[in-house]
């Protein structure tokens, strides 16, 4: 049995590459529609805003931090507005309740980034949060505690500078790329497309 296992081993991995290489083509697609919101997205904007559902939005040129993540995620072909909601409908109990919130509303759960942690959590999408540049990677989502004590997210990038990727979020002032990886403590990192092992998306 023991000499079977490489061969088993290897089998495997073949089945599993076309997978692993279709995810990693959707984390790259998440970094690249991260950064095609630089120059688009020009000011932060929390306000509640009545949004359709499914595929909402509020204009392009105005967001929040969230407003980043969920429009990269679009581009791969998932909707976290609709993901959220869902799970909240089913749920509700399950995810953080700091708004007074009696039930889910699909105009701005998603873009809370305490429930997209959650959701994140849920889906079994989070990994240890290191100071290694090398175990983040592009698509990859951070998110952070602010020293106002708010919270913060971003989508890694795949441009590098230092040796630390860059990341893709919106502070206050519109979408930006910058070297923020570890500029302030990490809460949460997760990844929802699994790269192929030794490659860098």
């Amino acid at each position: 049995m023991p000499g079977r296992a490489s061969p088993l081993l290897a089998g495997l991995v073949l089945l599993l590459a076309p997978l692993l290489a279709g995810a990693q083509d959707l984390a790259a697609t998440v970094a690249r529609a991260a950064r095609a919101q630089v120059g688009v997205t020009l000011s932060y904007d929390p306000g509640y805003t009545r949004i359709p559902y499914p595929n909402g939005d509020v204009p392009a040129e105005r967001g929040v931090c969230t407003d980043v993540v969920v429009r990269a995620f679009r581009a791969a072909g998932v909707d976290l507005q609709a993901r959220v909601h869902e799970d909240m409908r089913v749920n509700f109990r399950a995810y953080p309740h700091r708004w007074g919130l009696t039930r889910p509303d699909p105009n701005i759960d998603h873009r809370r980034v305490p429930n997209l942690q959650r959701y994140f959590d849920r889906q079994g999408r989070a990994l240890p949060v290191t100071r290694l540049a090398q175990d983040y990677l592009a698509g990859d989502v951070v998110s952070w505690k602010l020293p106002n004590g708010l919270d913060h997210v971003g989508v890694v990038s795949d441009r590098m500078q230092d040796g630390r990727p860059l990341v893709v979020h919106n502070i206050g002032a519109g979408a930006r790329e910058e070297d923020v990886l570890f500029a302030w403590p990490q809460t949460g990192h997760y990844r929802s497309f699994p790269a192929v092992p030794g490659r860098r998306p």
